[in-house]
């Protein structure tokens, strides 16, 4: 069965890869064959993944992710894929057209709410740097440094952890004591967990103390953060995509939130509002809860696929596996190579103007699901095989 991996960062938002050639080398030593770009809020990747991907005769699809706000399940109290806040709705766009082209007034609404998400960091960094000037840490972050040096345009509380992490290891000269006595200061007292070699554990806490909701350095985000949910589905079918819902399904402990706990249930709510595609990102998921929630959902004619984001700091395979590096299924690995498949074939028709898996509303006919799938598989075995 054909690999595939349909949701992957780069660093045109943030990412554990160095560029967008090492997450593309990365899968071609891992014969991953099918590969996603799905950045937040910006398709400013997609030129160099194509250009890579047609070297090293990987397949690309081009996606987009979101982070949108239904008012009504906010009212409501319902927490839906962001389980600390209600309404607030995470989304993806599968199968954008490439070469990437948006009218107005999408495009303003786009440009808009990236701004404003790199806004709310900008003004992290300021509490960040009153912070370790209230506490004589001798450091400052400089935010155009981490712009011109640790991000390709946007920039995320993770490029703040990171230079953070860089900035006192140079003020400690990598001394261990002095590192993890500055962290418990800057920490309120907490003491750091991680080792001082493991990067992406002292990062991830650097933004759990200071740079999450409850963190010294939280700024909230303002309204225009969010775009409602329609908007932002607009904006994917204006783009030539497959608006997405991406499930969260059961956590560690094996509780969901209040939208995704009922499987029935939230298979015919996303009908409603119009979804026709699903994903998931394999490693939260125990394997046999994966493989109910994604059959369940393939059975009732939704697009499926999977993906690792890659959205930290930590390097992990690009070859997908479930919760506690668990091999995926025979049958999981067909439902995902079957969405890649429909949206491979979705992209291509909308890039020559015609209509894809879902029209200019949004709307599909999952009948003819398996046509695509058809398709997709042609499009994809010519490019592998060349």
């Amino acid at each position: 069965m054909i690999k595939v991996n349909a949701h992957l960062h780069t660093p045109y938002s943030f990412s554990a890869f160095n560029d967008v050639d090492d997450a593309l080398d990365r899968a071609v030593a891992e014969e991953v064959k099918v590969v996603g770009v799905n950045d937040f809020y910006t398709t400013e990747g997609y030129e160099e993944w194509a250009e890579g991907c047609k070297k090293r005769n990987l397949v690309p699809l081009f996606n987009i992710e979101f982070i949108s706000l239904n008012e009504e399940d906010q009212k409501a109290g319902l927490r839906v894929n962001d389980p600390g806040n209600p309404g607030r709705t995470y989304l993806s766009g599968k199968g954008l057209s490439y070469p990437f082209k948006l009218e107005e007034p999408f495009a303003s609404q786009l440009a808009g709410v990236r701004n404003e998400a790199n806004l709310q960091v900008e003004a992290m960094c300021v509490k960040l740097n009153e912070i370790l000037k209230e506490k004589n840490a001798g450091i400052t972050l400089d935010i155009d440094w981490i712009k011109d040096n640790l991000t390709k345009g946007s920039i995320r509380e993770r490029h703040l952890a990171k230079a953070l992490r860089l900035k006192v290891y140079e003020h400690c000269a990598n001394d261990e004591t002095c590192i993890e006595k500055l962290f418990q200061e800057l920490f309120g007292g907490k003491e750091l967990k991680s080792k001082i070699e493991d990067f992406a554990g002292v990062e991830n806490e650097i933004r759990g103390n200071l740079l999450k909701a409850g963190g010294a350095a939280f700024v909230p985000e303002t309204a225009k953060a969010f775009l409602p949910m329609q908007t932002v589905c607009d904006i994917i079918i204006a783009a030539g995509g497959i608006p997405t819902y991406p499930f969260l399904a059961d956590d560690a402990a094996g509780k969901y939130t209040d939208f995704e706990g009922n499987l029935e249930k939230v298979a015919e709510q996303l009908t409603e509002r119009g979804f026709h595609s699903v994903e998931f990102i394999t490693t939260r998921n125990d394997v046999k809860l994966l493989e109910e929630y994604a059959s369940y959902l393939y059975d009732k004619g939704f697009v499926v696929t999977f993906g690792s984001e890659h959205n930290s700091p930590a390097m992990e395979p690009i070859e997908l596996f479930a919760r506690h590096s668990t091999p995926l299924s025979e049958k999981l690995m067909k439902i995902n190579y079957e969405g890649a498949c429909v949206t491979a074939a979705h992209q291509h028709l909308t890039t020559q103007g015609l209509t894809g898996y879902v029209d200019e509303k949004g709307v599909a006919d999952r009948s003819k699901r398996d046509e695509f799938v058809k398709l997709g598989d042609q499009l994809i075995n010519s490019i592998i095989e060349r």
